[in-house]
């Protein structure tokens, strides 16, 4: 059996596999280490989409996609049929939350402003002080998945509430669906993007959504940025009422002229929420488990249904 993986470190981070299993580099899409035949399992490059994807008519034998990331929505409608998607569901937790919690301090504590300041080499205090905190706050999770209960463990030593919703409400674990968010939106301090991007949550924070929330809240996209309208997110932050820590945007990149570049109560980073050193290593444990689980015959983890 023929594997692709897209890094030259992966094969030593694979583990032992079955006998019979040939693991090749294809680094570049567009330039293949062999004949597609035979090639039946695939790890696409980390965050690649349509662009690669459009290499799947080209292989005949193909059962196996396994994604890199945690998000399946540029490959979700692709594969064709008889084509197991899997994705990274795990694999995230610890770098998007720890990015998550970050970006909540450093929105609260003024770091942005600080930041300029330092560039200007000036002594801001009376710029930012006193500070907001994160102590106190009440922090909605929309998205109460793996990242989400990574998120909640990390955030649990500073003091706050919790309200986690999910695509269907879970009331034996307190978890709340996406149909209660009008109701939950206007005592929520922070507000945490977690959601797969799908035709449900495409467009999911509009102008309602943002006019539920209380003034000064935080909103933090850690998600996807079609998740957000932009034209809605713009509109409310640039009147200050809301502040936002966005690591994905729509488009993205962002184009250097967009109006959320200027914005002083924007905090931008470019995606890199899952892009941390102990990624391959965790990428690639799992697509080990996974090729021993396909060399088996035993069902495969993280399959992706629907979108999700």
């Amino acid at each position: 059996m023929k594997v692709w993986i897209p890094h030259r470190a992966g094969h030593a981070l694979l583990g032992e596999l079955p006998s019979g299993i040939t693991v090749e580099l294809l680094e570049d899409p567009t330039r293949l280490p062999s004949s597609p035949a035979g090639m039946r399992f695939w790890v696409p490059p980390f965050l690649s989409g349509r662009d690669a994807g459009a290499l799947l008519a080209e292989l005949p034998d193909l059962a196996v996609v396994q994604l890199l990331t945690a998000g399946a929505d540029a490959w979700a409608g692709q594969v064709p049929d008889g084509v197991t998607l899997c994705d990274a569901r795990g694999v995230h937790d610890s770098g998007t939350a720890e990015w998550v919690v970050g970006a909540i301090l450093s929105a609260l504590r003024g770091f942005g402003p600080l930041a300029r300041a330092q560039a200007r080499r000036e002594w801001a205090y009376d710029e930012v002080a006193p500070t907001d905190e994160l102590a106190g706050k009440r922090v909605l999770i929309v998205g109460a998945g793996s990242i989400g209960s990574a998120l909640q463990a990390r955030l649990a030593p500073f003091e706050v509430t919790f309200t986690l919703v999910a695509r269907t409400p879970r009331p034996a674990e307190g978890v709340h669906g996406v149909d209660e968010l009008p109701a939950l939106l206007p005592e929520a301090d922070v507000v945490v993007l977690l959601v797969p991007l799908t035709e449900r949550t495409r467009g999911l924070v509009d102008e309602k959504f943002l006019a539920a929330m209380p003034d000064g809240a935080l909103l933090v996209n850690a998600a996807r940025g079609p998740v957000a309208r932009t034209s809605a997110l713009v509109a409310e932050l640039a009147s200050g009422r809301l502040r936002a820590a966005l690591d994905v945007t729509d488009p993205e990149p962002l184009p250097a002229e967009h109006p959320l570049w200027e914005l002083p109560n924007v905090l931008l980073t470019p995606h890199i929420g899952g892009s941390v050193r102990g990624l391959l290593p965790r990428a690639y444990r799992l697509v080990g488990e996974q090729l021993r689980r396909f060399a088996a015959g035993a069902p495969l983890a993280n399959r992706v249904v629907d979108g999700y």
